[in-house]
């Protein structure tokens, strides 16, 4: 059996790192933020599906879409629009995956806080490594991805 080792991981899985707020979109995560709007912004993935997994979070810390004001709630929209139309850009990607995982139950991580899951993907994205392996292989690096995204134009007269 191989085994991959990713020891930097250990203090997130096991909540060792004590520094860890106890919400990581209130704390804006600046290192990977690729987009601030008025009301909302947009931020890579720690743990991304796929290269460009970004994710689009309110400033406002509510945990339901129905307890977001409307303005708040449109902006998220308009960014979503973006997300599509500059990850399709910047990754020539053949479809993308748009969600929200609304309770620890429906698969959120961290389920105080909504945010939407924008992620490019492609035919065969799924291959043997994620579905035997249990393991992903990212041929990008968080920086890297990062530079592709911040190039973006995201303002919202863009649309």
């Amino acid at each position: 059996m191989d085994h991959l080792w990713s020891p930097w991981r250990y203090r997130y899985v096991t909540k060792e790192d004590t520094a860890r707020p106890a919400c990581v979109f209130c704390e804006k995560q600046n290192e990977l933020t690729v987009f601030t709007a008025q009301h909302c912004y947009g931020l890579l993935n720690l743990f991304p599906y796929t290269n460009g997994h970004m994710m689009i979070a309110p400033f406002e810390h509510v945990s339901r879409i129905e307890d977001l004001p409307e303005p708040a709630w449109i902006e998220m929209m308009r960014m979503a629009r973006l997300a599509e139309r500059n990850i399709r850009a910047a990754y020539r990607c053949e479809g993308l995956n748009l969600g929200f995982n609304i309770g620890s139950v429906a698969g959120a991580g961290i389920a105080g806080h909504i945010h939407l899951h924008v992620l490019p993907r492609w035919n065969g994205d799924a291959n043997f490594m994620t579905v035997i392996g249990e393991t992903r292989v990212h041929p990008e690096s968080l920086e890297d991805s990062l530079a592709k995204l911040t190039a973006c134009d995201w303002t919202l007269s863009a649309l």
